[in-house]
């Protein structure tokens, strides 16, 4: 199965939307659109509108919620970006560069999970990321790959160009590209990490997201200001949200069957990417990790990346060019340019109950 996991840059390339391409203002509406893309935390988007729990969350608010597939991940974004839709599943990384980076002010109203051993460094036989020095790596250029890469990198004292080479590769040729000799290592993401090792007896994990917890999150972000002036979409999404994560914590085999077979995949094998992902099931869990001390500096390291690969916005002048909001009132770069929120408001709302 191949996963659409690309990422910022790529849309950039394809010519993401600008900011004249903004939503128009937002206004009190009663019919929603949300998108979505395969991966595996994802997947409780489609599973909501296949099995009837938006609908009827969304009854319960007297409002109309559609859940779109989309295969092509950037697609999904670039479509929220040009207001044809009201929110798409997508990481924070994302979210900063192509719909805030483009002025689009966004928040993010659910934080599912973070990548937690999902996305790896893959090497044939190395002993450690050091020995990645002067060998060509294979990517999904300027992706949450390429984070990975430039995180792993920095924690032995390596920079980007103290390797032999970045080479972009899609993430359908991966494994197949691994297979080749040319090619010494790879990064690249679930389920494709899991074959690559399952089925080269040389390939070793060098790296991977549980060693950074909690930076490539996975979330749900929707348009600022139509959720601010339809408070009950922000209600009927999350309450939907949370009774599927209630299915899910309590190991519904009905549930997650349909969700691995909606992913290409069988119950065990969705099992399997489960465990390399820290999904959030009970709201508080996301309400504490939106109001984390570390999330500030995860966005930053975030803005600093996305500055250098000059994909954080048309013309941004600094890593700081977009400001990220935090529940406490906190904001990391600029002030007077927030297009980006992490707001605990209705995942708050869940944890108590009072949806």
């Amino acid at each position: 199965m191949k996963i659409t996991k690309l990422m910022s840059a790529t849309a950039l390339a394809l010519g993401v939307l600008s900011a004249a391409a903004a939503p128009v203002a937002a206004q009190q509406k009663t019919e929603f659109k949300l998108a979505w893309s395969i991966y595996v935390g994802w997947m409780p988007w489609g599973y909501l509108e296949d099995s009837g729990i938006m609908d009827k969350w969304a009854d319960k608010y007297g409002i109309d919620v559609e859940i779109v597939q989309f295969n092509d991940y950037v697609e999904s974004i670039n479509q929220y970006t040009a207001g044809a839709f009201d929110g798409v599943s997508a990481t924070n990384m994302d979210t900063l560069s192509i719909p805030s980076g483009s002025g689009v002010d966004t928040t993010a109203l659910i934080i599912g999970d973070y990548s937690n051993g999902n996305d790896a460094v893959i090497a044939k036989g190395a002993s450690g990321l050091a020995d990645l020095k002067g060998k060509p790596v294979n990517l999904v250029e300027l992706s949450v790959s390429h984070y990975l890469l430039a995180r792993g990198l920095d924690t032995v004292g390596l920079e980007e160009s103290d390797l032999g080479s970045v080479i972009n590769t899609s993430d359908a040729d991966m494994i197949a590209a691994y297979a080749t000799k040319d090619v010494e290592a790879v990064v690249t993401w679930n389920p494709l990490v899991s074959e690559i090792l399952g089925s080269n007896p040389d390939a070793v994990n060098l790296f991977d997201s549980s060693m950074i917890p909690g930076e490539i999150l996975d979330l749900m972000v929707v348009n600022t200001e139509t959720l601010a002036d339809n408070p009950d979409f922000g209600k009927a999404v999350v309450g939907a949200w949370y009774e599927v994560m209630g299915l899910m914590a309590a190991g519904d085999e009905a549930a997650l069957t349909a969700m691995a077979e909606a992913s290409g995949t069988d119950l065990e094998g969705y099992k399997a990417q489960m465990a390399a992902t820290e999904m959030f099931f009970d709201p508080a869990a996301a309400v504490a990790q939106a109001g984390s001390d570390d999330l500030p500096t995860t966005m930053s390291n975030v803005a600093e990346f996305l500055f250098d690969k000059g994909i954080l916005g048309e013309g941004a002048p600094s890593a700081d060019f977009v400001g990220v909001a935090y529940p406490d009132g906190s904001v990391s770069g600029s002030e007077a340019n927030v297009k980006f929120r992490f707001d605990t408001t209705y995942m708050q709302m869940a944890a108590d109950g009072s949806l």
